[in-house]
């Protein structure tokens, strides 16, 4: 089968290679559709510090189960169900694990980044990592999958959105604030709004602009440098605050935009070697919670619901679709930041 590849710093190739053999525990997936996320370039830069050096990338995937080992069970799984992957598993031993944080375990091993993910024609993943997508009923009665793979493939990146509106504790009626509108940030505008939040999003790129407030809901979107500067200390300014770009000056812009009192989400991934500066007098001051998101928690069942109720237009955050063997194109429209979430279907 062909799989993308990380080869060497700076370089994801296709290669050949065999359809996993099956261990028990394990199911062989047929992949329908995997997106391309800023994690991989992080990978093929060689700023993932845990990743494996030749893993077969592809964390945001879904796919048709096709077999299972003969020793593994699955009592939710059957041949040809549509599943989303959660790609992290761990090791269920460690203080974080026993104490419901398994996110931050120290043995976590990650398909797509430490072992190879979706970015094949098939790959084998521990039976607790598929999670079915629900069925919805058709007026001839048969049922089908509620959403396409495409689709639930954004189970996993959504998932880690759950994650992070969790962490801003949004309450009705506050004011958010969102740093970026990729698909992260767009998918964060989203449940943000639906939490009952009046969300504003700052971004440079105008369709991502348009797309947040015609598609995501979004009150308004804006460029940077439009919104005045705030203190927070009379109470202007936005009770959560997502960074959703992941780079140095919005982390701290995320810090200034706060309003006293308010919580500051960042959820972007830098580099491991940036730094941020921010004024500890301005965060005593206005006495900010500022906190952060690790992959998703618990998250990928709760992600899986909310793409099958449909309350928001989904298919609108992906702009593209290639073939496996057109990865390279694929790559290069990812990393121009044209569009939204790239989708390879093998």
């Amino acid at each position: 089968m062909t799989v993308a590849s990380w080869q060497e710093i700076g370089s994801i190739q296709l290669l050949n290679k065999q359809v996993p053999l099956l261990k028990p525990g394990e199911v062989l997936v047929k992949v329908a559709a995997s997106g391309i996320c800023g994690t991989d370039l992080h990978i093929c830069h060689g700023e993932t510090p845990h990743a494996t050096p030749k893993v077969v990338i592809g964390h945001e995937f879904s796919g048709y189960v096709h077999s299972f080992h003969p020793e593994t069970k699955a009592y939710n799984l059957q041949v040809g169900d549509l599943v989303a992957i959660d790609p992290n598993m761990p090791c269920n031993q460690c203080t974080f694990c026993r104490n419901q944080k398994y996110h931050l375990c120290p043995h976590l091993f990650c398909i797509g980044v430490t072992v190879d993910g979706g970015m094949s024609h098939y790959v084998a993943v521990p039976a607790r990592a598929a999670m079915p997508i629900p069925k919805k009923t058709n007026v001839d009665g048969s049922s089908v999958a509620a959403v396409t793979p495409e689709v639930a493939a954004l189970a996993e990146p959504l998932s880690c959105v759950v994650h992070a509106i969790d962490q801003g504790h949004i309450k009705t009626g506050d004011r958010v604030l969102v740093l970026g509108a990729g698909p992260i940030g767009l998918m964060t505008t989203a449940l943000a709004s639906l939490s009952g939040a009046h969300v504003t999003v700052i971004e440079p790129n105008e369709m991502r602009r348009q797309t947040a407030v015609q598609s995501f809901g979004a009150a308004e979107a804006v460029a940077p440098g439009v919104l005045p500067a705030v203190r927070g200390e009379l109470g202007e300014g936005y009770d959560v605050v997502f960074e959703c770009v992941g780079r140095p000056a919005t982390c701290a812009e995320a810090v200034r935009f706060a309003k006293a009192g308010g919580i500051v989400v960042w959820v972007g991934v830098t580099k491991v070697d940036d730094r941020v500066q921010v004024a500890p007098f301005e965060i005593y001051r206005k006495e900010l919670t500022i906190t952060s998101t690790y992959t998703n928690p618990y998250g990928i069942e709760r992600a899986v619901n909310i793409l099958a109720q449909g309350k928001v237009d989904w298919q609108a955050l992906i702009s593209h679709q290639f073939k496996l063997s057109e990865f390279s194109d694929a790559w290069e429209v990812f990393k121009a930041g044209t569009g939204l979430k790239v989708i390879i279907a093998p």
